[in-house]
């Protein structure tokens, strides 16, 4: 599983928001986490080698969110460069099956559905709600739950 990819996190947030426009910075941050965990589960390798940690409001690529922070809403003017011609077709099938899937869900239902899962919850360990996190939700964790959801 910890095969180099040449793809980065805002090559995959740049199609995210080549087929939506604008999107919440928060919505984004969900759908990136998504993307990763079923990329691990059904193409059996990371979309994006960009660590994602178990922040109090859920899954967060540290990386993404420098670029957003303070920020409600982004859009593909706001990404530094970025290519999604670095995504393989297989890449952009699954973020195009997630889009599908989670891409008309509020940003608030996403934040409660990682959540209830298993690699946000024990990521976050004995951290409290609400507090502060850096713990790194897994590889292996994304793969272990969301294969069980198949």
């Amino acid at each position: 599983m910890g095969t180099q990819v040449k793809t980065t996190v805002f090559d995959v947030a740049r199609y995210i928001l080549q087929q939506n426009n604008t999107l919440t910075t928060v919505k984004l941050q969900k759908l990136i986490y998504y993307c990763q965990a079923w990329s691990l589960v059904w193409d059996e390798k990371p979309l994006f080698n960009e660590e994602i940690q178990a922040w109090a409001n859920g899954p967060v690529v540290p990386d993404l969110f420098q670029f957003h922070k303070g920020k409600f809403k982004i859009a593909v003017s706001d990404l530094p460069k970025s290519k999604t011609c670095n995504l393989t077709s297989t890449q952009k099938e699954t973020i195009k099956s997630i889009l599908k899937h989670y891409g008309d869900k509020s940003a608030q239902w996403l934040v409660d559905l990682t959540h209830l899962e298993e690699p946000w919850r024990n990521a976050r360990g004995n951290c409290g709600c609400g507090d502060s996190c850096s713990n790194v939700i897994s590889h292996g964790a994304m793969v272990e739950y969301y294969s069980g959801l198949k």
